[in-house]
């Protein structure tokens, strides 16, 4: 089952939701604007009167009310994240390759006072990541293929969920940053 994406009164996104959680935010009476196709629909209680079945309708993007003080800013930072930015390509060979066959390569390294942020780490792929060992990218004599970015909220909102649909990637896409070309799952 798909996810709703979560945005506050500004349209800024805050969260991924359960249908489930989404479910509650429309009964509670929060939801005040939405986009898309309507594409869950959740079946509720029969009428004891009418016989009619309660159903809900959820949108795939809904800006809500309220909550508003826990929401994140940016999402965490992790491999399938830092993965996915790359476009599962190792940003020294080239080559494509799947998650469990890529690494995390510090730009600058940890020993050498390189932090473990976006702008400092990209995904390689093991061979090029020993040959690089300690060293940085000129010091191996290695050419990286793009420079390493901090996602904005957007694209961290997109990188952070597997499956989006196209009505959720219609409304991300249009603040990313232009730093990479990503399609919906």
């Amino acid at each position: 089952m798909s996810r709703v994406l979560r945005l506050d009164l500004s349209g800024t996104p805050t969260s991924w939701l359960s249908c489930e959680d989404a479910a509650v935010l429309y009964v509670k009476e929060l939801v005040k604007w939405e986009l898309g196709k309507k594409n869950v629909i959740m079946l509720g209680g029969i009428n004891r009167i009418s016989g009619e079945q309660s159903f809900l309708e959820i949108s795939p993007v809904i800006a809500t009310k309220g909550d508003i003080n826990h929401r994140r800013r940016t999402t965490g930072f992790n491999n399938q994240m830092l993965f996915r930015r790359d476009n599962y390509q190792c940003m020294y060979c080239g080559i494509q390759y799947t998650h469990v066959d890529l690494t995390r390569d510090h730009i600058i390294p940890r020993s050498k006072g390189g932090k473990d942020i976006w702008e400092n780490v990209v995904a390689a792929c093991r061979r090029c990541n020993q040959f690089k060992a300690d060293r940085t990218p000129e010091e191996a004599s290695m050419e990286l293929l793009a420079v390493p970015f901090r996602p904005n909220i957007f694209e961290s909102m997109f990188l952070a969920q597997r499956t989006v649909l196209a009505d959720q990637m219609e409304y991300l896409e249009r603040q990313f940053s232009g730093n990479r070309d990503w399609k919906a799952a």
